[in-house]
This record gives C-alpha cells, structure tokens and sequence, in this order.
C-alpha cells in the first residue's frame, strides 16, 4: 500500500476548501438587485474568481456604497459556509494517514468561526489569519513561518489562484492549484 506523497498540506480557505464563490455570487447578485442593477450568476462567478475589485467595477462602478452592502450581505451568507464536497473526508484521511494540515487566509478570526460551524477545525495542525500580522499572499511569510516553526520538508501547498500558487514556490513548496475535490485526491494519491 502506497502512503501519501506529501507530509504536510498548506489549504487556502476561499474556494479551495469553502465554496464561497457560490456563497459571494448569492450576496453579489442580492447586492445588485438592491442598487436596481442586474447581472447573471455565471458572469459574477467568473468575475469574482477574477476579485471583489474587479466584479465592483464591472457591474456597479458608479456606487460608492456597494462594497460596504455586498459586504454585509455576504457575511450574513458566510454564516451558512459550505465546503466543497469531500473536503472534509479528505482532510480527516491526512490527519488519520499521519499527515498534517495547516490553513493560511487573508481573512480575519471569522475564519476560525466558518470552521467551526463546518466541523474541520479539528483537522488543522495551526490556523495562519490576517489576525497573525503577515503581509497577504503573494507574499510567503505565513508559509514560511508555518515551514520554520513545524520543520516542513515535504510540504504541499494548495489554492486555487495563481497568487497562492506564487506564496507556494517562492516558500519551496511543491504547489497544486485546484480545481476540483477530485482530480486533488488523484493527485495526493492517499490511499
């Protein structure tokens, strides 16, 4: 029986583990049809894969209110997180493998909250938050404070923009950029 390839496993939060991509289009669109505007799903999708900047400019340049609504409307969706499916089986299967998991996010201590209500806190070795005081990826201190402090060798660093992907290597990580639940699993290759 083959083990993992990687130790350790440095998770982005946003759309690698939590779907709130679904989460922030709801609140975008709601936000939009507040301001009497519209837009379609996919195309706010795509354009807040993109970022919140971007998608403002886009559809709702002229409001200097917008962010601060879509804002609120997207935190009272994130208090209903959804995790991408098999997200939290495959991170339970590292820790059961031996392996560990860290978390890095530009978010706040309510990242803390979304994993508690999601039920995977209990799956992170440490949880890295803009709370730490670390410049935001691209920049790889949160990385390579978690390499230093937990002697990280053969590390794995997963997110779904390029941004995490350049945190990753200039930290010497091996680095994957997701797309989906499945095609990661094929790639740790755990079992």
């Amino acid at each position: 029986m083959k083990g993992m390839n990687y130790q350790d496993y440095i998770w982005d939060l946003g759309g690698t583990l939590l779907d709130n991509y679904e989460t922030s289009t709801a609140a975008f669109v709601q936000t939009l049809k507040e301001f009497g505007l519209q837009a379609g799903h996919d195309e706010v999708y795509k354009a807040l894969k993109v970022s919140t900047d971007y998608a403002v400019q886009q559809f709702a340049p002229q409001e200097k209110d917008f962010l601060k609504f879509y804002k609120a409307n997207e935190a009272e969706e994130l208090s209903h997180p959804v995790l991408f499916d098999g997200a939290a089986d495959l991170l339970r299967r590292i820790v059961d493998k031996g392996g560990r998991n860290f978390l890095v996010s530009h978010r706040d201590n309510q990242v803390l909250e979304i994993l508690e209500k999601t039920a995977i806190a209990s799956a992170f070795t440490e949880v890295v938050t803009s709370a730490n005081g670390f410049p935001r990826k691209p920049s790889p201190d949160s990385m390579l404070y978690l390499k230093d402090k937990y002697q990280i060798v053969s590390g794995l660093v997963i997110g779904d923009r390029p941004l995490d992907i350049e945190a990753g290597q200039a930290a010497g990580f091996v680095t994957y950029l997701f797309d989906n639940m499945q095609h990661l699993e094929e790639f740790i290759d755990i079992d």
